[in-house]
C-alpha cells in the first residue's frame, strides 16, 4: 500500500480510491478492480509493465470490477496496449463494465483496444 493509500486508510477512507491488482495466471491474466484513476495508475501501471513482460501470447485484462475515473485511467489502458505490442503480444480486455464500454466508445478506443465479447 503507497503512502498515499495508507493516509487515506487512516483518515477513514479505506477503500475508495485503492485500486486492487491481482494476477490470475502471471505474466498472461490480470484483474483489476476499484478505481484507476490519477491516484491508483502508478502501481497499477507498475504491475501491468511486470506481467506483460513475463510472459508470452495474448494478455487478458479483467475491468468487470474496474471503474476509470479520469483520462489518466484510459491512458494506462492504452500504454499497456503499447507495451504488449512492443513484447509482440496483444492486449485483450475481458468482462469490461458497461460503463468502460461507452468510455471506450466515445474516446474510440474501442476501434484499437482488443475487447471478448
Amino acid at each position: 500500500m503507497s503512502a498515499r493509500n495508507r493516509r487515506a486508510a487512516d483518515a477513514g477512507f479505506s477503500g475508495w480510491w485503492q485500486a486492487q491488482v491481482e494476477e490470475i495466471v502471471p505474466g498472461v491474466e490480470m484483474t483489476i478492480t476499484g478505481p484507476l484513476n490519477v491516484h491508483t495508475v502508478g502501481e497499477v501501471r507498475t504491475a501491468l509493465v511486470r506481467s506483460i513482460d513475463g510472459g508470452i501470447g495474448d494478455f487478458l485484462l479483467h475491468l468487470g470490477l474496474a471503474d476509470i475515473g479520469d483520462a489518466t485511467g484510459l491512458g494506462v489502458l492504452v500504454g499497456a496496449h503499447h507495451r504488449a505490442e512492443r513484447a509482440g503480444r496483444r492486449l485483450v480486455l475481458t468482462a469490461v463494465s458497461p460503463r468502460i464500454d461507452r468510455l471506450l466508445r466515445g474516446s474510440r478506443l474501442d476501434r484499437v483496444l482488443t475487447r471478448t465479447a
